[in-house]
């Protein structure tokens, strides 16, 4: 049976629609499954706007000790800064780290702010990323997803989210790759190498993103295919009835294989721990062809 075959397998006995793309960073060799089709990266996009501001800051053009204040204004809902009652000041470089530490959605909406909807879109350009389109930040995704089930604010969209039909969720522009931000598996890992090569930028911008990626607290995807002694910088993605994370998985003999997994699920719960142990398997078995030869 072949890897892809194997793959297909892990996500039939998941219960999702899955796509992958598995890249030897070095060797340019990959494994393919529904490679090329257009998927919604979610927080998945924060790797591009976390590239963008490493090589701003880079190229002197902003400060990453700049100091940013987070108010209720600015506050979305979620993880970090996010969910803060009060109002918290920090660093932009503080900011970068909580979007990707804990997919903080607004401390990367301030970061987007900052750098400019416009300049991310562009780098995805000029980095060859013809399949990637970017719409705007995590606020634009949630003002979008307010209007299409015709809520107000956050705590709107609470009361009404319980009471939608599967239909009406899976209706959601947020859900779909062609009214939202999206791109393919294969893009993905193509951007994840171009930054372990350090060519997405000078080499210091590419070496702080590497590092940023490291500090992700997610480990029940694609890190949960792979046995101590490898390490994992990755970046999660989820909506309701999607799952997906992007990474680089590095050996101590310092093999690197670039990973983008994304399942879409028949169930909205976000939280499925089979889907994202299936995208750990997922994983492993693509990069355990590619040590294979």
């Amino acid at each position: 049976m072949s890897p892809e075959q194997r793959i297909a397998e892990i996500f039939a006995a998941a219960g999702v629609e899955g796509h992958l793309h598995a890249l030897d960073i070095a060797e340019g060799r990959e494994i393919a499954v529904r490679a090329d089709e257009q998927v919604v990266i979610a927080s998945i996009f924060k790797v591009l706007l976390v590239l963008e501001f490493a090589r701003q800051a880079a190229a002197g053009q902003l400060d990453p000790a700049e100091r940013v204040l987070v108010t209720a204004e600015d506050r979305l809902g979620g993880w970090g800064t996010a969910g803060c009652a009060d109002d918290v000041e920090m660093s932009l470089r503080d900011l970068v780290h909580f979007a990707v530490q804990v997919s903080d959605n607004t401390a990367a909406d301030l970061l987007m702010r900052r750098i400019g909807l416009d300049t991310v879109r562009m780098l995805a350009a000029e980095l060859g990323l013809e399949r990637t389109r970017v719409i705007g930040g995590p606020r634009q995704v949630l003002e979008s997803m307010f209007a299409d089930v015709r809520a107000r604010d956050d705590a709107e969209f609470a009361r009404i989210f319980p009471t939608l039909s599967p239909e009406r969720v899976r209706g959601l522009r947020v859900l779909d790759p062609d009214r939202t931000t999206s791109s393919t598996a294969r893009d993905v890992t193509g951007l994840l190498g171009l930054i372990w090569r350090d060519e997405a930028g000078p080499p210091e911008a590419c070496a702080a993103v590497r590092d940023y990626l490291t500090r992700q607290i997610f480990w029940t995807r694609i890190a949960s295919g792979f046995p101590p002694g490898t390490r994992v910088a990755a970046k999660t993605g989820t909506l309701p009835g999607l799952h997906m994370e992007a990474g680089v998985v590095e050996y101590p003999s310092g093999e690197r294989y670039a990973v983008a997994v994304f399942a879409r699920s028949g169930e909205l719960p976000t939280r499925r721990l089979d889907v994202d142990l299936a995208i750990g398997q997922a994983a492993r078995t693509a990069v355990d062809a590619l040590r294979a030869g």
